[in-house]
């Protein structure tokens, strides 16, 4: 049995931060993953689909700006050379990370942990013992419990794959249907969506989702809202998927068939169990330290906690800071949530921070609210954006920043200055009245406010 001070489960963002902060502070410490090093942003989530996303927007950019003075007809995406392009950032992690821990002192082990005690997890033939063990698995796809599951493919081998099949059905309709139907849809394939829901991207602003669906249908995207898949076939040559739809049934074919359902914690082998650790489907139950509510020496953070955070890279980092800070001295920080922005990277992005207004007013809070859709607008025009919004929430008497969301190019960054606000405590009056530089999408807020 090897004995350390902290054991790290995964290798993503919460387990580095924890793992790296400990050892710095003289611990001994040893990280855990059955996967390649790195976790799943990195290597199979948001670092990899956004190098596929700026590809799509470099073309969808080039084709707005048809007959406004670029010629775009020969404009196409090479899907090899953009995978070879994208693996040029995953395929050098593992190993830049493995040696990373290395250096530091960290000892690494490959292989799934499962725990046989409250602090000790076996990995292969070793055992380990900590006097404190972090959870930060990530999160996996979701069973989905319809016959013919084995014939989905996840997001995972979606992003390695060498050629983009014809056509493309995505199961669910959340952030990874729309950002990979926008980019296969672009690459050339015939791409639709099976939403089981009335409205896909249940967690944005309705007004700004109807219009980016609005969008993507004129891109050729068929987006089949209310439509729960009951099963796939492999027929001759592409499967089946069998949907209800208001109840009537009815079979889509495609050459692949993507899972998009939703993802849960990835936790459910690591025997918690034996650890006396209380679990549900929203991960690892956790105080307000992110400590296990029923085992003291387990700590948990990122996607693998039930904690209140949003599941966002920065969020798990964040997490894996607090969980660091509290392990080596104590029980003594809470993570603040506040103001931390999200966002769909679809082509317009759609992001969001903060209250939506059907939360706001179930808190029953009072707010002046200021909307428009916006491609009438200089920066909108001027790059050929014909689907771009805003809805801003500020609190009466306050002048709080309860939410902003937008729907645009390069919403995805204009959203940071909105978030910067709501955490720092700066009224809107104040934001409203900063210099921005001119002509930007930054210089458009103080036109939201």
């Amino acid at each position: 049995m090897k004995k350390f001070d902290l054991i790290a489960i995964g290798t993503g963002a919460a387990a580095s931060a924890v793992a790296s902060r400990c050892r710095l502070a003289g611990w001994q410490v040893a990280i855990v993953d059955s996967r390649p090093f790195g976790g799943t942003c990195a290597l199979r989530g948001c670092d990899p689909k956004k190098v596929l996303v700026g590809a799509a927007e470099v073309f969808d950019w080039g084709r707005r700006m048809e007959r406004k003075g670029i010629q775009a007809q020969q404009l196409r995406i090479d899907w090899q050379k953009l995978m070879r392009f994208k693996r040029s950032f995953t395929e050098p992690v593992p190993k830049h990370r493995e040696e990373g821990f290395a250096k530091a002192g960290i000892a690494a082990f490959h292989g799934r942990a499962r725990f046989v005690g409250p602090s000790t997890v076996q990995v292969g033939e070793e055992v380990l013992e900590g006097r404190y063990v972090v959870i930060a698995t990530g999160q996996r796809p979701a069973d989905l419990k319809i016959p013919g599951e084995e014939h989905l493919t996840t997001s995972d081998h979606f992003l390695e794959l060498d050629e983009l099949p014809k056509l493309i059905l995505f199961i669910g309709g959340g952030y990874i249907a729309f950002e990979f139907a926008h980019v296969a849809a672009r690459a050339g394939s015939e791409v639709a969506i099976a939403h089981r829901g009335a409205r896909p991207l249940p967690g944005f602003d309705p007004y700004l989702v109807d219009a980016l669906v609005e969008r993507t249908r004129e891109l050729g995207i068929d987006i089949q809202l209310g439509s729960e898949a009951k099963g796939i076939e492999k027929g001759s040559g592409h499967l089946i998927v069998r949907t209800s739809t208001s109840g009537q049934k009815r079979t889509l074919e495609a050459d692949m068939v993507v899972h998009a359902a939703g993802r849960v914690p990835e936790i459910d082998d690591l025997n918690l169990n034996a650890a006396g650790v209380e679990w549900g489907e929203r991960g690892v139950k956790v105080n307000d330290f992110l400590q296990s509510v029923s085992n003291p020496a387990v700590y948990a953070a990122g996607d693998a906690a039930a904690s209140g955070g949003p599941p966002l890279t920065p969020v798990a980092a964040y997490e894996g800071m607090i969980v660091a800070a509290n392990l080596l001295k104590g029980n003594h920080q809470k993570p603040n949530y506040l103001g931390i922005p999200t966002v769909v990277f679809a082509i317009p992005p759609l992001p969001s921070v903060g209250l939506g207004e059907r939360e706001a007013r179930e808190q029953g809070l009072k707010f002046k609210l200021k909307k428009e859709m916006t491609s009438s607008w200089y920066s909108s025009r001027r790059v050929g954006e014909t689907y771009s919004g805003f809805k801003v929430l500020v609190e009466e008497g306050t002048d709080r920043i309860l939410g902003a969301h937008l729907l645009g190019s390069q919403a995805e960054e204009v959203i940071n200055l909105f978030a910067v606000a709501m955490r720092s405590g700066m009224p809107a009056t104040d934001l409203k009245h900063m210099l921005f530089a001119y002509p930007t999408h930054g210089s458009n807020l103080p036109y939201m406010l």
